[in-house]
């Protein structure tokens, strides 16, 4: 074999350890790397990891100590599909975070700090179908709009956090969910509540562990399942008055009072009027 020959496959296999080193070296420290992932878990990480590959699509960060996402250096991740962040400390504002990742799919934020969920929050993951955030303790409020421009979103898990209530429009305007994580939540259930309890009974939607999703509050409802909080509430908003509707109702009353007091009393002097000019009519007549 020629000289030439011999030189070819080592050129070849020169560059391929090239590249295998290159990919080596861009390996965030601690992670390992393979084909358009990077895999995190449990290194103790206290940060977001530098030196991602920008062509990265999966990212494990699961079961480190990473408290904020830089909202610059996700965005450097355009084609990022797959974000696994759970059991970290991430919390309080989450807004705007993940404005430069639209592409993400899969987002999973659970065992985490979050308190709130707003509309900016995940607004731009407008291809988002799974999202996890449950079991975080602290999650007290979910806006209304929160996931309105997540319309394809699939899969939705918010058990085990602090939530006491959730309005039937943030979940009965997702056309495309197919499942719904409520269970061991501090659920609420008065009448305000009763929309979303009957919502849960009509939709096609499968919600697990559905045992364990009950009452909290008031008392006597407590660790209820919603089929019969649901009857025990149509029965109590719909038959009991509170302090505001009395409050209601004698206002109504006493202006119906007034008014027909008022009009009683203009009826009497109109009457009154009405037989005097009478009176004149007949006195002028008679002389």
């Amino acid at each position: 074999m020629s000289p030439s020959g011999r030189s070819q496959p080592l050129s070849l296999m020169f560059l391929l350890g090239m590249g295998m080193a290159s990919e080596r070296i861009n390996c965030p420290s601690r992670c390992s790397c393979q084909y358009l992932e990077v895999n995190c878990t449990g290194q103790q990480l206290q940060e977001f990891p530098v030196a991602i590959p920008l062509d990265t699509r999966q990212l494990i960060l699961a079961a480190n100590n990473v408290s904020y996402l830089p909202a610059v250096e996700l965005s450097f991740l355009a084609d990022l599909v797959y974000l696994d962040c759970k059991k970290n400390l991430l919390g309080d504002d989450l807004d705007f975070t993940f404005i430069g990742v639209a592409k993400l799919v899969y987002l999973d934020l659970s065992f985490n700090n979050l308190t709130q969920v707003t509309f900016s929050t995940f607004s731009h993951l407008l291809s988002l179908v799974v999202l996890k955030i449950s079991d975080n303790p602290n999650l007290v409020a979910i806006e209304k709009d929160a996931f309105a421009n997540n319309t394809w979103l699939r899969h939705l898990d918010v058990s085990r956090t602090g939530l006491t209530f959730l309005d039937t429009s943030t979940v009965r305007d997702l056309p495309n969910l197919r499942f719904l994580g409520l269970s061991d939540n501090l659920w609420h259930c008065n009448c305000s509540f009763l929309d979303f309890i009957t919502w849960m009974t009509e939709s096609n939607v499968h919600f697990p562990d559905a045992d364990n999703i009950t009452c909290y509050t008031p008392e006597g409802l407590r660790a209820l399942k919603m089929p019969a909080v649901e009857a025990q509430l149509r029965f109590n908003c719909l038959t009991q008055l509170y302090k505001k509707d009395y409050i209601f109702l004698f206002l109504v009353g006493f202006c119906i009072f007034f008014a027909g007091t008022v009009a009683a009393w203009l009826a009497g002097i109109c009457a009154v009027i009405y037989e005097v000019h009478t009176s004149k009519g007949e006195e002028e007549e008679d002389t």
